[in-house]
């Protein structure tokens, strides 16, 4: 099957975030919507059909997840990302951010040091702030024309009160996907400070050619019982929608306490059609996905060429996982509230402003490209035309 992802479908009207909260979130509806992640693109037919198939039987009781869901969820991972893991290490969650809120909560304490790498993917600030941990950041820098991870930085701020890390991989939003090399290198500063790694891998599926996606946890036995992972559909399959997550936790005591706490909020099941659309996707939603890459990768082409030759201003980031780009605009010489202005009222596109990443994020913006080529043509052309007009 060929699909079409130069299709433009109206999402206005659907009650969905990307489209119809934007004047809750920017303050008008008259912005051309880039910003929070997830795609314009409609899904995998596969999806799509079992979805209709499971609706028409009618009934939609309480769902458990079944051997064959595990068994999806398994093969993928082995075939896509050469990680094996056992059924019986997988388990649900409504959501990443929902299972990193838990995982907070149950396996540290009030006061205690959690340590995220800025700038990141603004949720990590708050799961962690608000459930009365201290927040460490561990800025990324920038060297070379890449990010790279700051290890004497981090060694710098660990103290006995760190308890554990929430590393961001594929990263959001600069991303890198994370060289073997590079995760050895912290896995074995987090063992000798007996630091918990919790894995956000939500962005696995989504790496450009050239690059891989490591799995913190298939690294070594020992980065494995020190660790839990976080992954979904929701971003490769364009589903978030359904609120349907996993986590894979080899740890049985980690596993345990984990498994406990979604008990005790009742949420330990899927919905039905969460289920359905995991498993449909992990089975046959590979055709699409191999098409959407190759999409986007021309799409991420398309937002390089045109930025140097009619908006040299914005810098592209060398993006090697994910479907969200960070736009380096410093040169517009704007602060943070004249950029995000700027954007809003002057180019009327509605990108993620930097600074919500942290700090390290001023100066910057985040543009999602999981749209039609036309679309991001659109928002170009309208950042385009604000930028001439200064």
């Amino acid at each position: 099957m060929k699909y079409d992802f130069d299709k433009v479908i109206n999402r206005i009207g659907t009650n969905t975030a990307k489209w119809d909260e934007v004047e809750m979130k920017f303050g008008t509806k008259d912005v051309l919507p880039m910003w929070v992640a997830d795609m314009d693109f409609r899904i995998a037919q596969p999806i799509i059909d079992a979805l209709k198939e499971r609706a028409e039987h009618g009934i939609f009781g309480y769902t458990k997840m079944s051997d064959s869901y595990k068994e999806a969820v398994c093969s993928w991972m082995e075939k896509r990302h050469e990680w094996k893991i056992e059924k019986d290490w997988v388990i649900h969650s409504p959501g990443v951010v929902p299972a990193l809120s838990i995982i907070v909560k149950e396996f540290t304490k009030p006061g205690d040091k959690i340590i995220i790498q800025t700038p990141v993917y603004y949720p990590f600030f708050d799961v962690v702030r608000d459930n009365n941990r201290e927040l460490i950041c561990n800025s990324v820098k920038f060297e070379n024309e890449k990010y790279v991870m700051d290890y004497e930085d981090l060694e710098s701020k660990i103290d006995e009160n760190v308890k554990m890390m929430i590393l961001c991989s594929p990263h959001n939003p600069i991303g890198r996907v994370w060289s073997k090399e590079e995760l050895v290198k912290l896995g074995e500063i987090c063992m000798k400070h007996n630091i918990m790694v919790v894995s956000d891998e939500i962005h696995a599926d989504l790496v450009y050619k050239g690059h891989k996606h490591i799995p913190f946890a298939s690294i070594s036995e020992e980065f494995a019982q020190n660790s839990i992972t976080c992954f979904a559909p929701s971003k490769t399959f364009n589903i978030a929608g359904l609120q349907s997550a996993l986590l894979s936790i080899p740890n049985k005591e980690y596993y345990d306490k984990f498994s406990l706490a979604l008990g005790a909020l009742d949420i330990r099941r899927d919905n039905c059609f969460g289920a359905v659309a995991t498993e449909t996707a992990y089975t046959e939603g590979e055709e699409w996905l191999e098409q959407l890459l190759d999409y986007l990768e021309g799409n991420l082409e398309f937002l390089t060429e045109y930025c140097e030759e009619r908006i040299p201003k914005i810098k592209v980031n060398k993006t090697e996982g994910t479907y969200l780009v960070w736009l380096d605009c410093h040169e517009l010489g704007m602060s943070k509230e004249e950029l995000g202005d700027f954007m809003i009222k002057e180019a009327k596109v509605a990108l993620d402003h930097g600074y919500w990443f942290g700090p390290e994020g001023e100066g910057f913006a985040r543009i999602n490209i999981a749209c039609p080529r036309a679309t991001l043509e659109e928002g170009l052309k309208r950042i385009e035309n604000a930028v001439n007009r200064l």
